[in-house]
């Protein structure tokens, strides 16, 4: 897999509740970044199939 770097600005508590996830989870700030956004790209593709 391919991967991309880039910075990203954050609202505060976008960034705090993304810090949290990561030490609950024991995982880095950027896997939870990460798994948000698949999240977010499965219920649309979810959305997308339904769809048709």
């Amino acid at each position: 897999m391919e991967t991309e770097q880039f910075k990203i600005r954050l609202p505060s508590d976008a960034k705090a509740f993304i810090k949290a996830e990561a030490e609950r989870n024991a995982s880095s700030q950027t896997s939870e970044i990460v798994r948000c956004i698949r999240d977010r790209m499965d219920r649309e593709t979810k959305t997308t199939t339904s769809a048709n």
